[in-house]
């Protein structure tokens, strides 16, 4: 796959996470009724309602800066897991949060070269016994390099 095709993938995952966050950060800034209830429902104070949209917005600034995407794809993981219990004690489907949580990461698996070999997604453990094979020395009696290729 070309980078430009892999850049455009990347840049659509990125953008849906980032319409989907700017739309429930501004339903929390705005006070929506519907918003508001279900964090009540969930012990969470109306309050604390406009904090965890600034720390939503915050998390996706990192998260489309290139060189601060990896850490907001972290920081967006863990606020997706506390969406994902709110969601639970409110009776709402999870699957919503979940998927945006699977595109935050696939916005940034395309575009980060070491991703792919970090993520289960890969053909088999070939590559990664090749590159182990090639980080010993050739002079290193206690492994075979050609016994970690195969």
């Amino acid at each position: 796959m070309s980078s430009k095709v892999r850049t455009w993938i990347s840049r659509g995952f990125a953008g849906v996470v980032a319409l989907a966050l700017v739309a429930t950060a501004g339903l929390k800034l705005t006070h929506a009724p519907k918003m508001v209830e279900g964090f009540s429902h969930a012990g969470i104070p109306s309050s604390a309602v406009v904090p965890i949209a600034l720390v939503e917005l915050a998390c996706l600034a990192l998260y489309l800066v290139p060189r601060t995407m990896v850490l907001g794809a972290v920081l967006l993981t863990g606020y997706f897991g506390g969406a994902i219990v709110v969601h639970i004690i409110g009776g709402q489907s999870i699957i919503p949060v979940f998927m945006l949580g699977v595109f935050v990461w696939g916005g940034i698996y395309f575009r980060v070269p070491a991703l792919p070999s970090l993520l289960p997604f890969r053909t088999g453990l070939t590559s990664a016994a090749s590159e182990l094979a090639d980080a010993i020395p050739a002079s290193s009696p206690a492994v075979s390099r050609q016994r970690l290729r195969a």
